[in-house]
């Protein structure tokens, strides 16, 4: 299948599927794999269906934007109102921002669905989760 932005959009719009349902796809994906992928340090399932359900109105309206329905992982770096955001460090395992950053807010105009933080290096130095303080993200396509 394509996953691509667009080829999403597209489903969307053409009712092949829902924002419900392509986000519950997504977590259903999560659950499954993520265990040994360790790609999320949060996950927010409660939210991304909440964040469809108001995607979906718009989308059934005609006035979805290009983003708008489609399920995002946002980095553990980037501040996210109310959702834990750790930056990957033991230091911040417990903060819970009172804001969006900048480019939350932008996303959020837009109708994305959060589906929640993704792993990354901690404070985002490096680029192989090798420093996470939670886990180290393994290779879809190589777990080892």
């Amino acid at each position: 299948m394509d996953f691509t932005i667009e080829h999403l959009r597209q489903m969307l719009d053409q009712k092949k599927i829902s924002a419900v349902e392509l986000t519950q796809d997504y977590l259903d994906r999560i659950r499954k794999y993520d265990d040994v992928l360790k790609s999320y340090i949060t996950v927010t399932p409660e939210q991304a269906i909440s964040d469809a359900k108001k995607a979906q109105e718009k989308i059934d309206a005609g006035k979805a934007g290009m983003l708008c329905g489609i399920p995002f992982a946002i980095k553990d770096n980037i501040c996210t109102d109310g959702v834990r955001t750790t930056c990957a460090s033991k230091m911040l395992e417990d903060f819970i921002p009172p804001y969006n950053a900048t480019v939350m807010e932008k996303l959020i105009s837009q109708d994305i669905v959060m589906l929640g933080k993704a792993s990354m290096d901690e404070f985002a130095m490096g680029g192989s989760t090798q420093t996470s303080a939670f886990a180290k993200t393994r290779n879809p396509y190589n777990t080892e």
